[in-house]
């Protein structure tokens, strides 16, 4: 497969920077948009999720963990890691806490004793950028970033994996359609100079990997998406800074998700669309 022929031409208007978060967030609820990015002072806020907690702690102990010499890579050693790191926010009670926390010590030792975690990461958390053009030939419109998990480099080629505490088991499709990891490849291979095709999605809790291998009009289609989502919200901000109405340029997308939405103090419509969620409920059983 022939390396991706992005434009990262420089237009002498300023682009708009997106993150996969920004995205995402954007689609899924603009006012929750406005909240998250534009207020300040950011409106009041739910407090910590139990899920959140424990995708962060197994993050950092994974990040940990391949920040060591690979003699020193065990499985006891993911398990202790995730012990140091551990945090409580969000769960029932310190009964709750303790058993995930023992379940995240057996995912992260499982996974370093049935993975090849022996080859040093070319990125861990790596903050990678580009400017790019969704349009062969014409110049950069946007520039999408964002930090990836774990950069891995496989042969001639950079591979993306993205690890996943959640209740179900990531597939192929779930890995091709993801927008971030597209993102996360387009601008892995403008920074780190190497071809970038392959992501994939790790689930701790069952073992398994969702591998996708991306074709180069498979990733523009991803940035033909997020430049359509870049052009929304850029217009929205801007027609805000101008004295627009914040309610009807960035209105409230209600959903199931306004159960868990972290703005959900600060969002009437959110709070009539659904019942509020337990800080625990989206744990992975």
């Amino acid at each position: 497969m022939e390396q991706l022929g992005f434009e990262f031409a420089v237009q002498p208007r300023k682009l708009t920077k997106v993150t996969p978060a920004r995205l995402a967030t954007f689609d899924d609820c603009p006012r929750r948009y406005r909240m998250a990015y534009v207020d300040r002072p950011p409106p009041a806020r739910t407090g910590p999720w139990a899920h959140s907690t424990l995708g962060a702690v197994v993050h950092n102990a994974l990040r940990a963990l391949f920040e060591l010499p690979p003699a020193k890579r065990t499985p006891a050693r993911a398990a202790a890691l995730v012990n140091e790191h551990w945090q409580d926010g969000g769960f029932a009670d310190s009964r709750q806490a303790a058993v995930y926390r023992e379940r995240a010590q057996s995912w992260v030792s499982e996974y370093v004793e049935h993975n090849d975690v022996s080859e040093t990461p070319v990125g861990l958390e790596r903050w990678v950028s580009a400017p790019v053009s969704p349009q062969p030939g014409r110049p950069a419109s946007l520039i999408v970033e964002g930090r990836a998990d774990r950069i891995d480099e496989r042969g001639p080629e950079l591979v993306i994996v993205d690890y996943k505490t959640g209740r179900r088991p990531p597939d192929e499709a779930e890995a091709r359609a993801s927008q971030a990891l597209a993102i996360y490849a387009v601008a892995a291979e403008r920074t780190l100079r190497r071809p970038c095709h392959r992501v994939e999605l790790h689930h701790l809790p069952t073992g398994t990997i969702a591998a996708a291998e991306h074709t180069e009009a498979g990733l523009r289609r991803h940035l033909v998406r997020a430049e359509e989502t870049a052009e929304d919200l850029r217009t929205a901000t801007d027609s805000l800074a101008e004295g627009g109405d914040p309610e009807a340029l960035f209105p409230a997308r209600t959903s199931a998700r306004c159960s868990w939405c972290d703005f959900r103090p600060s969002c009437m419509e959110g709070q009539q669309a659904a019942p509020p969620a337990r800080s625990w409920e989206l744990l992975a059983p």
